[in-house]
């Protein structure tokens, strides 16, 4: 006899389309885990923000921009006062390491270069982490690029000297700071430097603006690097022009 005139067969038949067709049961083994929230990255915050100064609600990058200044005068001032110290202890005269350091390799300067590319590669990992964990092309907490900016704009506006110009240090005219003793760094380079980035950082001349398209860390960080250039120029002008 033919099964579709068979009625059991039909009830078999629509036994099975109804078994096949039924969900499975739910089995908690191979349902999917909540995955856990990312965790912050607290170190790259700390040195993104310049150790929490970028969470200042007013002016955070001007905050930023004088961590640089700072990180352009400290290093002298340590390695200076102590070298002299050390060396007037043995020597009885002070004169002789302002001699020795005017006219030989500079290592004050030295340490700039190495602080300089060190705060840059450091600003571009922490930025650029900072930047993915929170989704932000650029944040406003994120001021280790103005840090390193300044801290260029003084590097190349004061370490490149003026030859015609060449400053003569003593005891008697010691400036506020030295990046190197070539090209004395007194208040007024401080204050000019640190006015020219702060000018250049906002106007963000050709082709600073276009630098800030450069992915991830490299857009935070280079369109600060190109405006501290710009204030080094105009920093290095002033010098040779007897200021």
């Amino acid at each position: 006899m033919n099964a579709k005139s068979d009625p059991d067969a039909s009830d078999d038949s629509a036994a099975t389309h109804s078994d096949t067709s039924a969900p499975p049961a739910a089995n908690s083994h191979n349902a999917p885990q909540p995955l856990p929230p990312p965790t912050n990255p607290h170190f790259a915050l700390f040195l993104a923000t310049a150790g929490g100064l970028g969470y200042f609600p007013k002016a955070p990058g001007t905050l930023g921009s004088l961590v640089g200044l700072v990180l352009a005068v400290v290093p002298y001032w340590i390695c200076f006062g102590l070298g002299a110290a050390i060396i007037g202890a043995h020597h009885g005269d002070y004169g002789i390491f302002l001699s020795a350091s005017t006219w030989y390799s500079d290592p004050f300067l030295w340490a700039q270069v190495v602080i300089t590319l060190f705060v840059a590669g450091l600003g571009v990992w922490a930025s650029d982490r900072v930047a993915k964990r929170f989704r932000e092309k650029d944040p406003q907490y994120v001021v280790i690029d103005e840090v390193s900016g300044q801290h260029l704009t003084l590097l190349l506006g004061c370490g490149i000297p003026v030859w015609w110009r060449v400053a003569q240090s003593s005891w008697n005219a010691t400036p506020l700071g030295l990046i190197t003793l070539r090209s004395a760094l007194n208040w007024k380079y401080l204050l000019l430097g640190f006015i020219l980035f702060r000018v250049f950082d906002i106007w963000k001349p050709f082709p600073a603006r276009q630098a800030e398209s450069l992915p991830g860390g490299w857009g935070i960080m280079a369109d600060d690097w190109i405006a501290g250039i710009y204030a080094a120029i105009g920093l290095w002008l002033a010098r040779a022009a007897g200021l």
